[in-house]
């Protein structure tokens, strides 16, 4: 393998100035620079990404932290913020938190070690004050579908709650009275937001919640199934279904079709995030527009500012759910 000294003495010029090329730490004459990447060139030189780093202090890559690596959800997010940071030519190193907390600590001290120069973090289980921690210990981070009011200038998230509430409204203005809820885990923050906006949604329209209705789901497909069964085990009359996210929906919808249930003729379904998937269930899935990948988008732009000083005109913290209503539901 070549080396920067055969580099430096085929382009004729100094160690210092090939580092200078290579590493982009000072200005160079444009003759020099051509010459010396010629020179990288004709030998097959590489350099060496981690003296590069050491160099510039700056490794071009960020660590992205999420809850898990499967599903269509995390895959939108991880696709877009690699899109992202690809078009400027830096790198991402992913990990995943599976929810918990000891795990999740150890990811995001992985990530450090591995030199990030930044981390976007989707972390669930992690304490408030662990992530003032952090920020207050210099770690360039921003936090997805989180939000620490200590320090909210880090965080970009949905407004669950509105996502909640628009959910059942949608339902109540077709006329549905009896509601039945699948939520997430009420033990995280998106899922007891959605869980209030849902509560919300009645109280406008004069409903009492009938707690026997209620079934705190794990926001995966099985779950939607558990659910649904359980619910009609009840023998309680509904003539609607929310549920916290598209993938409880389509495994409510799968074991609605397996009674067989006419959807949404005797059930209307709604989801919660819009994911791809939801354009091909039988029937098309009504679901609350979780903007993920524009999320995503938004988290890398933050480091991109924040971070390497690029110009980034403005940053949204905040974003609106919205229903997309498709042939899941229907007035009753």
């Amino acid at each position: 393998m070549a080396t920067i000294y055969e580099v430096s003495k085929l382009a004729g010029v100094s160690l210092a100035t090939v580092s200078r090329v290579i590493n982009n730490t000072a200005p160079v004459r444009e003759a020099t620079r051509v010459k010396v990447e010629a020179a990288m060139t004709e030998l097959g030189y590489r350099p060496n990404s981690v003296a590069q780093s050491l160099a510039s202090n700056c490794s071009n890559s960020i660590g992205i932290l999420v809850s898990e690596l499967s599903g269509p959800f995390y895959g939108e997010l991880l696709s877009q913020i690699e899109a992202e940071f690809r078009a400027v030519g830096k790198h991402v190193i992913i990990a995943a938190g599976h929810s918990d907390a000891e795990l999740e600590r150890e990811s995001i001290e992985f990530l450090r070690s591995r030199n990030c120069d930044a981390l976007i973090l989707h972390v669930e289980s992690v304490s408030d004050n662990y992530l003032r921690g952090l920020a207050d210990g210099g770690c360039p981070f921003v936090l997805i579908n989180r939000y620490v009011r200590a320090i909210a200038e880090r965080c970009i998230t949905l407004d669950n709650r509105q996502g909640g509430y628009l959910a059942t409204q949608h339902m109540l203005k077709l006329g549905h009275r009896d509601i039945a809820y699948v939520s997430g885990p009420m033990w995280k923050n998106d899922a007891k937001e959605r869980y209030v906006g849902h509560l919300e949604a009645l109280a406008e329209f004069g409903v009492n919640e009938n707690k026997a209705l209620f079934v705190e789901g794990d926001f995966h497909e099985t779950g939607g199934v558990r659910a649904l069964q359980h619910l009609l085990s009840t023998g309680l009359p509904f003539s609607a279904l929310v549920c916290a996210n598209d993938e409880m929906a389509s495994g409510a919808i799968t074991a609605a079709h397996d009674i067989p249930l006419d959807l949404p003729q005797q059930l209307s379904v709604i989801g919660f995030d819009n994911v791809n998937f939801a354009h091909y269930t039988y029937p098309k899935l009504t679901t609350v527009d979780y903007p993920i990948a524009e999320i995503g988008q938004m988290a890398a732009r933050w480091v991109l500012k924040n971070v390497y000083q690029q110009p980034i005109a403005e940053l949204q913290e905040v974003f609106e759910p919205r229903v997309i209503e498709r042939d899941s539901t229907q007035k009753i």
